[in-house]
């Protein structure tokens, strides 16, 4: 009994040990994280909106690097990639040729571990943030990656006009099947009554013009961006400038395309040694020409090579302007005035594929064709009784 007693003490001595360790492992599970903020808040960020009046920003996200105990990272390099929503061809957005591409990428540098950008976001649904956190100085903390999400909401306007185009498809497929499935007697020599043919008359040409107006749409899509210029495309800075000792340029591609990413970048350095000049502070935006909308803004430093660089899709098939004002950190030795440098980007839109064209058709033929077998079945309940009653 005495050796049954001490196996069961053990036991009990063995499940306590096992329980204060993962306790213990437990209490050891914050790590080093990224923390997202963005302004506005989530539940009011939605999607840009083409040849719209309503006023629109880009959305400001804030990416804080901070370690296990909650306290910022300083002297870190954060590095965003911004992937769109997947494609969903059943239910497409705006912008299909968007979906399930790169938004943005970039290499920053942290001081404060904080990385703040400013970026429209095109199209419904769920964008993800992948971020790269490693230190500038070796050793001073453990590098890591995280992988965040940002769920954007579709414009509720949208479904509203949503019900009520799907309201009048439905009534006119309700009256169609009303007149097909009425009694009607039969001419000589006709097919169908003078009524259902006139019917189905109309609803061809009302499909054609549909189809009709779907690329008609597309095309002029697909040119937004080679007919229409600002008229600020005639004032815009150089996109090299050599002022107070300092030498500026701005590099990178002159022509994108939409759903792909553009190569920008900036070189900064000394007008007379060639050396570069790190830590100057740069205010970079892209600017939508035609709407004088911005896109994307960040406000950063340069490296130690005297550059910054990133990768951007222009989602929006029209004129673009990349602007860069360079100014001095403040407690640096070299001081200087303001300097700004800008470049335009021609922007290629590309239309939808046919078959999401397809799609869009035949979910309006399939709400008229449902109208219609209503309207049938009314007239086929209603006749029994009419000939009843007689």
């Amino acid at each position: 009994m005495k050796k049954y007693r001490l196996f069961g003490v053990i036991s009990a001595v063995c499940v306590t040990l096992s329980i204060l360790y993962s306790l213990v492992g437990n209490s050891q599970t914050p790590t080093s994280r990224v923390l997202l903020s963005t302004n506005p808040s989530l539940e009011r960020i939605l999607p840009f909106e083409a040849g719209t009046e309503r006023h629109q920003s880009p959305v400001n996200l804030t990416l804080q690097a901070v370690d296990a105990a909650g306290k910022s990272l300083e002297n870190a390099k954060i590095s965003l990639e911004i992937l769109t929503p997947p494609s969903n061809p059943w239910l497409t957005t705006d912008f299909p040729i968007v979906e399930g591409t790169k938004l943005l990428q970039m290499n920053a540098l942290a001081p404060d571990g904080k990385l703040e950008i400013q970026q429209m976001l095109p199209i419904r649904g769920n964008y993800q943030l992948l971020v790269k956190v490693s230190p500038l100085v070796a050793n001073t903390f453990a590098p890591y990656e995280q992988s965040l999400n940002l769920n954007v909401r579709e414009n509720p306007v949208k479904y509203k006009y949503f019900v009520v185009i799907a309201a009048i498809l439905l009534a006119v497929g309700l009256l169609g099947g009303w007149v097909i499935g009425g009694q009607q007697e039969l001419q000589q020599g006709e097919i169908a009554p003078q009524s259902v043919r006139l019917l189905l008359s109309s609803l061809t040409v009302v499909a054609i013009l549909a189809l009709l107006f779907i690329n008609v749409s597309a095309e002029v899509a697909e040119a937004h961006g080679s007919g229409h210029h600002s008229s600020d495309t005639e004032t815009i800075a150089p996109s090299s400038q050599k002022s107070q000792g300092l030498e500026i340029q701005l590099q990178g591609d002159k022509n994108a395309t939409v759903g792909k990413l553009a190569n920008l970048g900036l070189q900064v350095k000394d007008s007379t040694t060639g050396q570069p000049i790190k830590d100057v502070s740069l205010q970079v935006r892209a600017i939508a020409l035609e709407d004088n909308l911005t896109v994307f803004a960040y406000k950063g430093l340069t490296d130690q090579e005297g550059k910054l660089t990133w990768q951007e899709q222009f989602f929006d098939g029209a004129p673009h302007k990349v602007e860069v004002e360079a100014t001095p950190n403040p407690g640096s030795s070299r001081q200087f005035t303001p300097v700004k440098v800008a470049q335009e980007v021609e922007v290629e839109a590309i239309a939808p594929p046919i078959y999401i064209r397809l799609i869009g058709l035949f979910y309006f033929t399939a709400i008229v064709g449902i109208g219609m077998g209503m309207g049938l079945l009314i007239q086929h309940r209603r006749t029994p009784q009419a000939r009843g009653n007689s």
